[in-house]
């Protein structure tokens, strides 16, 4: 048995799978996924599992070198903001790129996987690069 947080079958194969510079996409449930692009689809319901629950677990195996969040992310405000934000003055996260919604969307093409949630507050989405451990 795993002595991670992280117990999901395919999260944990993707998060072994990682090179440097690659990109992992966590998405709320609206978040369109590309044609091609890998999927573990976690979603229940409204709500669970929540965003937060997912990153949290998934930081838990993956080096983050840095993260892309979309500019519509400050106009929305969703609740995740907060916790985002003390995660990258933490260091947990890496350094912060933001761009547009649009291309959020279009970076998700070519990502390692691609992860849905049951979040539905919008733009509650994150691209996390990985980074290395030496």
């Amino acid at each position: 048995m795993k002595k991670t947080a992280l117990l999901n079958i395919a999260l944990s194969q993707a998060v072994a799978s990682l090179g440097h510079g690659d990109r992992v996409v966590i998405g709320d449930a609206g978040m369109p996924v590309p044609p091609g692009t890998p999927l573990v689809d976690l979603a229940v319901t409204h709500g669970i599992p929540d965003f937060l629950s997912v990153l949290q677990a998934l930081l838990s195996e993956m080096q983050v070198e840095s993260h892309l969040l979309a500019e519509e992310t400050l106009t929305a405000q969703p609740p995740a903001l907060a916790e985002l934000e003390r995660l990258t003055a933490a260091g947990a996260l890496g350094r912060r790129q933001w761009v547009s919604h649009e291309e959020l969307k279009a970076l998700c093409q070519g990502a390692r996987v691609q992860i849905r949630t049951g979040e539905c507050q919008p733009y509650t989405n994150l691209i996390l690069v990985a980074g290395v451990t030496f």
